[in-house]
């Protein structure tokens, strides 16, 4: 079927203008003299061009697929295939209600039981989640941040439960509340208690669970709300200044917790805009630890990343085309040195990813390493005029954006004035008054448009909503079945550290092997700490 050419501007004859998708603008040619800054040498500070010296070479990065929908026991499935099929690591993906502290048998909770990621109310169904995987030996992600503590504790207690020993589980939670503040807006409780009990995590898996990263600093969802890739970098910066400020604040040592933070970046579109921002990112975030932080080791300067293409990117429109923006995107951002890689599925605009299409997701990563060759060079673009000209670009830019929030008393006082969601908010506008203007073009939705029905023939994955009656009756029995005086006490114990500052990750632990829920736990925090409004909207 013939498609239609991509619409041009009368006033420009050739292209309207050459600029990165964040509006940057591009030269026409790069030279040496556009060059300030050395590259440098791969694993050495201030790690522009990857954190390990032989980085792939040494080790492929971590393959992960994002996957959670319905049961824990249709995710646990799902698992065991992605396992089967080559994936390294598990990251997980919630319902919203579990996202926003509420059970399955909640009110609030209908309609959204399992529809877009996996249904948790309890530990029963954490250990039905991880049934059958070797939680010593693959590493789990699980996205989810104001329940952050209360998953994290799940997951404890079922290691405990199985017998593994809690220093030699390897993976990380989300915990990111300063990017919900910013861009996702899943919250319970306002900012200042929030970044406690972020903190209180960071200390105790500090202590306890040393192998995990208790935060992942996240500008993925700062990009998909509309920022420009420089405010990505900016935003997830500070934010992770933010936590490090606290952190100090609270007695710990930059060098004991500073390498167990981890960071989560977007790769969208623009190829050599991606690859920059993420060497700008490991430079400038190796000088805020070592310059502002005082952090004497390397290893507490590292900025480890794991990566995600873009969801905002894909199209319900001739959606096999979301297999090639993947597939850029996703070689962007190996190309770009990341640790960690999630390649979305070609049907996310559509529904919850299909087994075929979660399949064709991690081939993709699979020939990028094992056919392409772009992995047998450690940072083969580094000393490109043009790449490392955009990453010194990039670079300053996001310093005065980060100036600028220190000038405000820092992040948690910006997020407080609305100042980063109105800036978000004015970078959507503006690229989405360029794209109706025909500066951007989207294949297949302002270009090169086919009379086609919106999604074609893909089969898609629906899930019954005969789910949700039979979680409300689970949850019903997990919570007859508790012994109500010992979960009471624990309740309670979680209120008083609430109260008191103590560090709440202890009692919230009890009171999960106590049998305690996400929902019942959440609401200790919403009646202690209270519940938030955005000052950007009110």
């Amino acid at each position: 079927m013939a498609s239609k050419p991509a619409k041009k501007l009368e006033s420009e004859p050739v292209k309207p203008r050459f600029s990165t998708i964040s509006g940057m603008p591009v030269d026409e040619v790069y030279e040496a003299e556009d060059l300030t800054v050395g590259p440098g040498r791969p694993g050495e500070y201030p790690f522009a061009r990857g954190v390990y010296p032989s980085m792939y070479r040494g080790k492929t990065w971590t393959m992960r697929q994002f996957a959670g929908f319905g049961s824990a026991a249709d995710t646990n499935q799902r698992f065991k295939y992605l396992l089967k099929e080559g994936t390294h690591g598990l990251s997980t993906a919630f319902d919203m209600p579990t996202l926003m502290g509420y059970d399955a048998d909640a009110e609030r909770a209908l309609g959204e039981v399992g529809r877009e990621g996996v249904s948790i109310s309890t530990v029963e169904d954490m250990e039905v989640l991880f049934d059958g995987v070797p939680l010593e030996e693959v590493t789990t992600s699980m996205t989810v941040n104001c329940t952050a503590s209360i998953l994290l504790a799940m997951y404890l207690v079922v290691a405990e439960r199985r017998g593994f020993d809690w220093k030699k589980l390897g993976g990380t939670i989300q915990n990111d509340m300063f990017k919900e503040y910013i861009a996702q807006k899943e919250w319970i409780c306002p900012p200042a208690p929030a970044l406690r009990i972020v903190t209180d995590m960071i200390e105790f898996c500090t202590d306890q669970v040393p192998r995990w990263h208790p935060v992942s600093i996240s500008g993925y969802h700062i990009r998909e709300a509309g920022s420009t890739a420089v405010q990505e970098l900016a935003f997830t910066l500070a934010d992770g200044i933010g936590y490090v400020e606290a952190a100090i604040e609270r007695g710990l040592d930059v060098d004991e917790f500073g390498p167990r933070l981890s960071f989560f970046f977007n790769v969208h579109n623009d190829f050599f805009e991606e690859i920059a921002k993420i060497r700008a990112a490991r430079r400038l975030w190796a000088r805020i630890m070592r310059e502002r932080f005082g952090a004497k080791t390397d290893r507490a300067c590292l900025m480890r990343t794991h990566a995600q293409t873009s969801g905002v990117s894909l199209t319900a429109q001739q959606p096999m085309n979301n297999i090639v923006r993947v597939s850029l995107q996703a070689l962007a951002g190996v190309l770009a040195g990341v640790q960690s890689l999630h390649t979305n599925s070609m049907d996310e605009t559509l529904a919850l990813p299909s087994e075929e299409a979660a399949t064709t997701a991690l081939r993709t990563q699979q020939i990028i390493a094992e056919e392409s060759g772009v992995a047998n060079t450690v940072d083969p673009l580094g000393g490109s005029f043009a790449v490392e000209a955009l990453t010194e670009r990039m670079e300053r830019e996001a310093e005065e954006i980060i100036a600028r929030i220190d000038d405000m008393g820092g992040i948690l006082k910006a997020i407080e004035s609305g100042y980063p969601q109105r800036e978000i908010a004015d970078a959507a506008y503006k690229f989405q008054q360029a794209t109706d203007a025909g500066d951007y073009v989207t294949v297949g939705v302002n270009g090169y448009e086919m009379d086609e029905k919106s999604g074609g023939t893909l089969e898609i994955l629906k899930i019954s909503m005969d789910l949700e009656a039979g979680r409300k009756r689970e949850v019903a029995e997990h919570k007859a079945a508790r012994d109500s005086k010992a979960l009471a006490a624990a309740l309670a114990d979680i209120r008083k550290a609430a109260e008191d500052g103590s560090n709440i990750m202890p009692p919230i632990v009890e009171a999960v092997r106590r049998g305690a829920s996400v929902g019942e736990i959440s609401n200790v925090f919403r009646e202690v700490f209270g519940v938030y409004g955005d000052p950007a909207w009110l």
